[in-house]
């Protein structure tokens, strides 16, 4: 049995990590992924549960909130008629193939090599998100043909190595392709469900040393992360909406990007032994 003690400072972490993820979530429209990995993963860590597959635990864990808060997302976005079904179905094949390649991927990978890609890749994003302009374009529609073909895994690939949904790679690669920012918000929530239930369901058949796993763990998904993270993303969500409302979210944009590029260097930074 897990110490009592333990399991209640646990609860604390996750509460103020779900509490946090919700407010960015409805302030800045970031996905809940590229917060509770590295806050999962720091949590955990902290608490003693640094085994070698932690963060595949960190990864399983988070995508298995994308799959809630994401089909919120788009039967929210769909009632507005916001979520762009041709994108949608054109590009779900592909992405769901890249997902269950990334599992199969990051299953085999260290958790240090895990921490190393996660780094590179919020390094990306981050720079991104500081750096980018609305202006900014590739074409004028989205990818068809060879191009799509090839792009779509590797969306769902990198989102997978990342454990999150299909906000951080799916709005930047739609609004370089000319989609309308509410519209690519939208129509990535639905990459973000396409792309978490098939990489959950092979994250569920990993196994994960007993010794060295949070409680209440199932495969690679801890239960305990699970839920109080989705209960306090629901109350604090809302909050984020209203915040957003009542200021610019542009400049807050720049400092979480800035706040995201820190945490990326330091998870890469640990990877790397420095």
């Amino acid at each position: 049995m897990p110490d009592t003690m333990l399991l209640i400072q646990m609860l604390i972490l996750l509460m103020v990590i779900g509490g946090f993820a919700g407010v960015l979530a409805g302030l800045l429209g970031v996905g809940g992924g590229i917060v509770l990995v590295p806050a999962f993963f720091y949590a955990f860590q902290t608490l003693g549960y640094d085994g070698p597959q932690l963060m595949q635990v960190c990864l399983a864990t988070s995508l298995a909130t994308i799959i809630v808060t994401s089909v919120r997302s788009v039967l929210s976005h769909n009632k507005r008629g916001a979520v762009d079904w041709d994108i949608l179905r054109a590009w779900a094949p592909g992405i769901a193939i890249g997902a269950v390649i990334g599992v199969s991927v990051a299953s085999n990978l260290s958790s240090t090599a895990l921490q190393a890609v996660f780094g590179i890749l919020g390094i990306i994003v981050g720079l991104y998100m500081g750096l980018g302009r609305s202006e900014w374009r590739l074409g004028q529609a989205m990818p068809t043909g060879v191009t799509r073909i090839i792009m779509s895994p590797i969306l769902g690939f990198m989102s997978v190595l990342m454990g999150i949904g299909g906000g951080s790679f799916g709005v930047p690669l739609m609004s370089l392709y000319n989609t309308p920012i509410h519209r690519a918000v939208a129509t990535a929530a639905g990459f973000g469900v396409v792309i978490a239930v098939p990489s959950v369901i092979g994250f569920l058949f990993l196994t994960v040393d007993p010794a060295t796993r949070p409680p209440l763990t199932f495969g690679a998904v801890n239960l305990v992360a699970f839920g109080v993270v989705i209960a306090m993303t629901l109350i604090t969500a809302p909050w984020g909406v209203k915040l957003a409302h009542s200021m610019d979210p542009k400049p807050l944009k720049r400092v979480f990007a800035v706040f995201l590029t820190l945490v990326a260097l330091n998870m890469l930074r640990k990877a790397l032994g420095w």
